[in-house]
């Protein structure tokens, strides 16, 4: 997948940061919602006009008008059985930031809340083939602020090369574990060779390699989510180095 134009926007388009998509009942970090409520998230997101899309796709775009990112955090492997179906249904497209360092593995970072296990290499290629753009969100799930030179390289450059391997090209996207970011970590990320990064509130780093993004949960229901896309379009400015 070619890498997608980073240089030229005006304005910063919405992104909505998804993780684990399944029964949410025992969920401390709030980070499930339910195919069910998935599912009417999208919807609404099609009466308004908007389609969910790809980082890819998103910045692809000559304009980011009716297009809404979609981006799933960690690679858990509900994504294939339980989200996956439900962009097909609303014709939706997005990306999955996976941790080539736990193939097989589950959220260990978590120490509270259930085991949720994590997309298997062939998972991965899987959601790829599906036409699922394919991003790192680092090789272990690290906080990129606290990394030491040796792990930060680890985290963007080894889990790059790793991707790679597995999809027989780099991925274009990266995105920080716990949305956590300074310039270091920006830096490091870009000099890797990413064409963007997403982040959560990013603030004054706001730009190509550290995009904003909305939490989307379960509590989420259509009056939220239109609160969420309005304050979206009143905080975000312009930023320069973006189309």
């Amino acid at each position: 997948m070619a890498a997608p134009d980073t240089t030229r926007r005006s304005s910063v388009p919405w992104v909505a940061m998804y993780h684990s998509v399944a029964d949410c009942t025992d969920d401390p970090y709030r980070i499930t919602v339910t195919p069910e409520r998935l599912d009417r998230q999208l919807a609404w997101l099609t009466r308004r006009g908007l389609r969910g899309v790809s980082m890819a796709e998103l910045l692809a775009a000559p304009t980011p008008r009716g297009l809404v990112g979609l981006t799933f955090d960690d690679g858990y492997a509900d994504f294939l059985t339980a989200a996956l179906p439900v962009l097909r249904r609303h014709g939706c497209t997005a990306t999955l930031f996976v941790l080539p360092g736990r193939l097989g593995g589950d959220n260990a970072w978590d120490p509270l809340g259930p085991r949720k296990p994590l997309l298997t290499a062939d998972g991965i290629r899987q959601a790829a083939a599906e036409g699922v753009e394919i991003g790192s969100h680092g090789l272990t799930h690290v906080d990129l602020t606290r990394a030491d030179d040796l792990a930060l390289k680890a985290e963007t450059a080894d889990s790059r090369a790793a991707l790679a391997e597995l999809l027989g090209a780099p991925p274009a996207g990266f995105c920080y574990p716990y949305g956590t970011i300074d310039q270091r970590a920006v830096d490091a990320v870009r000099d890797t060779g990413y064409a963007y990064a997403c982040a959560i509130d990013p603030g004054p780093l706001t730009g190509p390699h550290a995009f904003p993004r909305a939490h989307v949960g379960q509590n989420d229901t259509s009056a939220r989510l239109f609160l969420k896309y309005r304050l979206h379009a009143l905080r975000r400015r312009p930023v320069e180095g973006t189309r």
